[in-house]
């Protein structure tokens, strides 16, 4: 199937906000959606971006039985790691269920994988759920290394409350 793979643009929000809800319903998450289409049109595409995205589409003979021709989607940030230096964070990679298959998720990664070879990033990391084997089969295939397995780390997370507490939380001496 003929694809291309793009840098999205702001017009494409409501395409990659449309695939990351499809993606928490994949995963079971809905609940957990809290970021609206004008979030990422501010977040992405603002002066200074918080996240950059690549979209996947396909020509318009190969639209979605729905009529979308933006298929597939990777949102991506920098981060910094004390102990290796610069870093690429994968927080998203989706591609439509009638699209998988073709190569686009393969596509999708190894774009991101070019970028943060570009910018000089000594590794590339992202999440998966437990419970996504198919998903961790796709990335072991392509070396991915399950830490948690190898090292023993886990993800912790401050939100909410928990944020706000620890926000407010002052220095004891």
């Amino acid at each position: 199937m003929n694809f291309n793979i793009r840098a999205a643009s702001q017009a494409d929000c409501k395409d990659i906000s449309r695939m990351l809800m499809d993606l928490a319903v994949h995963d079971n998450m809905l609940d957990q959606v809290e970021i609206s289409c004008e979030d990422l049109q501010r977040d992405g595409f603002s002066q200074n971006p918080s996240f950059e995205c690549i979209v996947a589409e396909v020509p318009e003979e190969n639209k979605s039985k729905e009529g979308f021709t933006i298929v597939g989607c990777a949102l991506y940030f920098y981060t910094y790691s004390s102990w290796k230096g610069r870093s690429m964070y994968l927080e998203s990679l989706y591609v439509m269920p009638e699209f998988r298959g073709f190569g686009i998720g393969t596509g999708l990664m190894s774009t991101v994988a070019k970028v943060a070879k570009e910018k000089q990033c000594v590794r590339f990391q992202l999440h998966v759920l437990d419970k996504n084997t198919p998903s961790r089969g796709f990335y072991a295939a392509r070396g991915g290394q399950d830490l948690t397995d190898k090292e023993g780390w886990h993800l912790i997370r401050f939100h909410g409350q928990s944020l706000d507490r620890l926000a407010n939380e002052t220095a004891k001496s």
